[in-house]
């Protein structure tokens, strides 16, 4: 076990272990419609009563209803698992110090800047931090003729805000007062935080702040009072209701790898500035992969933390229990330092405050054992090429890190993946008034959400109860036991015809891109993304990203962090031709003005 004593937990469901033989599910035969035939479909949908129910059976929605596991089980509504501080710990009286960061080395093959970087350049007095805002700004704001296409993933920036964080900043380094390691360092908010001075649309028309001022969201305001600069709302799928940020309100910002392909979403935005080179991290959201597909599809580091560890304004816990805030980062060290930087718990906030506070940056990891659990029948439903690549990454981190693997099985996946979509499109829909003004493909996911009986949902929550109860079992018979899986069995989603002006329906590959990920959102455990390798493209020019990932006990993110460092060290030294950048990378620290 790691951390803390299992007794120390709130909330963590008896460890029972529920056998169920694997039995692989069937193929999806949601209809894929693209164009014209789409915006047809979509009226079709509102306005003809049965046929959102024929959908909804035709999804597999109404599958759990033969679920004789599910008899006598109580319904979880709420996964939060909390690990509270132990007695007698206190929060850091002072701010983090980041120290002998483990950046990769300079001459490293297709090394992205970090933070590091920017602190030193700052230091040495070479660049500013208001240079790097004026080098920034013309690359990301739509409200300038002829806006680079870089623009595409931001929704906005707020320029006279950005223009003064920085004078500010450059101020105190001029004065020999810099507030930390991320001061004048610029960042991005995907756009469903609330920022103050900017609108959150969520992906869509609708302002949903309805023109009313708003107050920063925890995770941006906890990054700014440490000296990151904000520099735009980044762009998403539309209510984050699919993962290949595919938007046609907004535009479709291209994989940066090779432009034939998606980004990924609903952190899509961040991908590609991330992987663009444009900033060094960003904060994004996860409620079925949004943080860890578009950090798989666009080679880059992404955390989905424990569900309830960090507050999720404006979002709320009670209509909320799939999505939290997580970090994407080109780097391990930028995604360590931005996760603990926005981590420290919001008094404000019920789950959130009652979470131990990141532990100081390089503590040692308390896990007992370096343990990865393999569900092979799972594991192997991933592309060729893609299981390739993730079990030459395992080898690494068996032989040179002293990892072991360990055979484990996970009851009614495909049921499981069912379920959580069952939830997270309800409670989507349940905050959604109105389908006016809403792209076709989200028309008719709500319109099929609609149609969830009582009984489905809470069928979901009891097979939510059921996959937590059996998690529980395998951390405490495994102890720091990490959950191996790609992070999507698919290398990337290429871009098809038609598809960026008109917007797309595919739940075929939706699912299947959605095969690993949802897991950690349901049951509410950590999980972390980096990426193993790169391959082949089957459409375009530039191989593609392919991600492993991992999920840890509730509460384990230090544990998952010290993974991702020593999956970064395999990219770096062990995988041939090392780590690779997009061939557009853009070099912000020696940008010509």
């Amino acid at each position: 076990m790691s951390g803390h004593a299992r007794t120390a937990y709130i909330n963590l469901p008896d460890a029972t272990a529920h056998h169920v033989p694997y039995k692989a599910p069937p193929t999806p035969q949601n209809p894929v419609v693209k164009g014209r035939p789409l915006a047809f479909l979509a009226s079709l949908v509102e306005n003809v009563p049965l046929l959102p129910t024929i959908l909804y059976r035709n999804a597999g929605f109404a599958g759990l209803r033969s679920l004789e596991e599910l008899d006598d089980v109580v319904p979880r509504f709420d996964p939060t698992v909390i690990r509270p501080p132990p007695p007698g710990d206190k929060a850091p009286a002072s701010e983090p110090q980041y120290t002998n960061l483990r950046v990769p080395p300079q001459n490293s093959q297709g090394r992205f800047y970090t933070v590091e970087d920017y602190h030193n350049a700052y230091k040495s007095g070479r660049l500013t931090p208001s240079d790097v805002a004026e080098i920034l700004l013309p690359l990301i704001r739509r409200d300038v003729p002829d806006r680079s296409p870089h623009s595409t993933a931001f929704i906005d920036s707020n320029v006279d805000a950005v223009r003064e964080a920085a004078e500010a900043s450059t101020k105190r380094w001029k004065d020999g007062k810099p507030l930390g390691i991320l001061d004048g360092v610029p960042f991005g908010a995907k756009d469903d935080l609330d920022v103050k001075g900017y609108k959150r649309y969520i992906g869509a028309t609708k302002d949903y702040t309805e023109g009313k001022e708003v107050e920063t969201s925890w995770c941006v305001a906890k990054v700014e009072e440490a000296g990151g600069i904000m520099v735009g709302k980044l762009s998403m799928h539309e209510l984050g209701m699919d993962t290949t940020n595919n938007n046609p309100n907004w535009g479709t910002p291209l994989n940066p790898y090779n432009s034939s392909y998606y980004t990924g979403g609903s952190t899509g935005g961040g991908g590609y500035a991330v992987a663009s080179g444009l900033i060094p991290f960003c904060i994004g959201s996860d409620g079925g992969g949004s943080v860890r597909i578009p950090s798989s599809y666009c080679g880059l580091y992404g955390l989905k933390p424990s569900h309830g560890r960090v507050s999720t304004e404006p979002l709320q816990s009670s209509d909320n229990s799939v999505t939290v805030r997580g970090p994407v980062a080109s780097n391990m060290a930028d995604l360590d330092i931005s996760y603990r930087t926005f981590a420290v718990p919001d008094p404000s906030e019920q789950s959130s405050s009652q979470f131990s506070p990141p532990k100081p940056f390089g503590s040692p990891s308390n896990s007992p054992s370096k343990t990865l659990g393999i569900c092979k029948s799972w594991f192997d439903r991933a592309d060729p090429a893609v299981q390739q690549a993730c079990h030459s990454a395992l080898q690494y981190l068996v032989s040179e890190h002293g990892y072991q693997t360990v055979d484990i099985d996970i009851p009614l996946l495909h049921q499981g993946q069912m379920a959580h979509a069952m939830t997270i499109l309800a409670e989507t829909t349940a905050k959604v008034q109105s389908l006016a003004g809403l792209t076709p493909p989200n028309k008719i996911l709500l319109s099929v959400s609609r149609a969830t009986p009582a009984t489905d949902y809470i069928l979901a929550q009891k097979l939510r109860q059921v996959l937590m109860q059996h998690l529980a079992h395998l951390f405490q018979t495994h102890p720091g036991l990490i959950i191996v899986t790609p992070t999507t069995p698919n290398a990337g989603w290429p871009i098809g015809d038609g598809e960026l002006s008109h917007g797309m329906s595919d739940g075929n590959t939706q699912v299947r891109n959605m095969e690993y990920v949802w897991l950690a959102n349901f049951t509410g455990v950590p999980s972390i993304q980096f990426p193993v390798g790169y391959v082949d493209p089957v459409k375009g020019s530039g191989k593609i990203p392919v991600g492993l990932m991992g999920a840890g006990e509730w509460g384990s993110e230090e544990d998952l962090i010290e993974f991702g460092y020593d999956g970064e060290d395999w990219l770096h030294k062990g995988y041939e031709g090392g780590r690779r950048k997009p061939e557009g990378w853009i070099d912000v620290l020696k940008w010509q003005m």
